[in-house]
């Protein structure tokens, strides 16, 4: 018995279904719990590898994952120049917005990192905020995260100018992923996938030297093969499955529970009560996000460049056929004597 011819469309289908039978802002969630687990990986790391060394073996562990996984380099034997440089342009800002956030929180107190980081997001939901009831979700989402990031000021102008770089380079992040994330010729993952692989090749001369003394250690692999996972591989594949259907505006505005997320994984996990000034910070998100309304919305980013063609019309109007006037015409016309 033969077996039914699924094509590539066909499994694109099911593979969106799949993907759409949960809100984007779950995809969202689930990539805002695993940015905070990666740091508990890299506390082990730090004490045995040098900063730009655990960049890289972030990218190089979330690359090898990508590679057995998606098998990148058919993806970009397969596209055009403009995919292709794409592709590269991603790949090279996720190679140096890594090293700029090590080396920014090596010098800077995170909270600071954090807070400098979502100033450049900033601009990116205000730019998609054209009601008035998204401008004040964004307020709130300001407010919110001012509060909950302690912005200790610290007299390091190296490690100020790694963290505004690295907050430029996180927009510029948001910007490329959500091109690739509606390429009508490409998967979002994949292009993750080739892009990461395209990442590890850059940030090779820039860290790869410092995590050569680490390599007879098992502790500091696995570390690091613990931080390509939860801080590349899960939140960016979680990225990509939100951003097919998130606005770049909402998107940006979503990065505020970031923070927040990170208050409430304390108080489940660790059993951290928060201040007052926190839980109002958190509240202040929250509503935010639910505040905030997209234009289009429930509208998959791709979705108008995989629609299957409509069914050309026919040349002939539908109750005038060649040879006939029609059923009712028919019935109408006098019955000869």
């Amino acid at each position: 018995m033969d077996r039914p011819f699924r094509s590539r469309g066909f499994r694109a289908t099911i593979s969106r279904v799949r993907t759409r039978s949960l809100p984007p802002q779950a995809y969202f969630l689930v990539s805002a719990v695993f940015h905070y687990l990666g740091p508990a990986f890299a506390v082990l790391l730090f004490a045995r590898v040098d900063v730009l060394g655990v960049a890289w073996l972030r990218i190089a562990s979330a690359a090898l994952v990508f590679a057995a996984w998606r098998r990148p380099w058919r993806v970009l034997s397969k596209l055009d120049a403009d995919g292709r440089r794409l592709l590269v342009r991603w790949g090279v800002v996720l190679a140096v917005m890594n090293v700029c956030f090590y080396a920014a929180i090596d010098r800077l107190p995170l909270g600071t990192v954090a807070a400098i980081e979502f100033l450049p997001v900033i601009a990116l939901a205000a730019i998609g905020a054209r009601t008035p009831r998204n401008a004040a979700a964004l307020l709130a989402a300001v407010a919110g995260v001012y509060l909950l990031t302690e912005v200790v000021l610290v007299a390091d102008p190296l490690g100020i100018a790694f963290a505004f770089v690295n907050a430029a380079l996180f927009a510029l992040y948001i910007v490329l992923a959500h091109r690739v994330a509606g390429h009508e010729r490409l998967s979002g993952i994949d292009g993750l996938g080739a892009s990461m692989l395209i990442a590890a090749v850059a940030v090779t001369p820039l860290g790869g030297w410092a995590v050569v003394p680490a390599l007879g250690d098992p502790v500091a692999i696995l570390a690091g093969l613990g931080v390509g996972v939860c801080s590349s591989v899960i939140p960016y594949v979680s990225d990509q499955l939100a951003m097919r259907r998130l606005a770049r505006s909402t998107y940006a505005l979503m990065v505020s529970l970031l923070p927040a997320t990170a208050t409430v994984i304390g108080i489940v996990v660790l059993g951290q009560v928060p201040t007052a000034k926190e839980a109002l910070g958190v509240a202040l998100v929250v509503a935010a996000v639910a505040v905030h309304r997209e234009r289009g919305r429930g509208r998959d980013v791709s979705e108008a460049t995989s629609e299957a063609p409509r069914r050309p019309r026919s040349r002939w109007p539908r109750r005038r056929r060649p040879g006939g006037r029609g059923r009712r015409a028919r019935a109408a016309a006098p019955t000869p004597r």
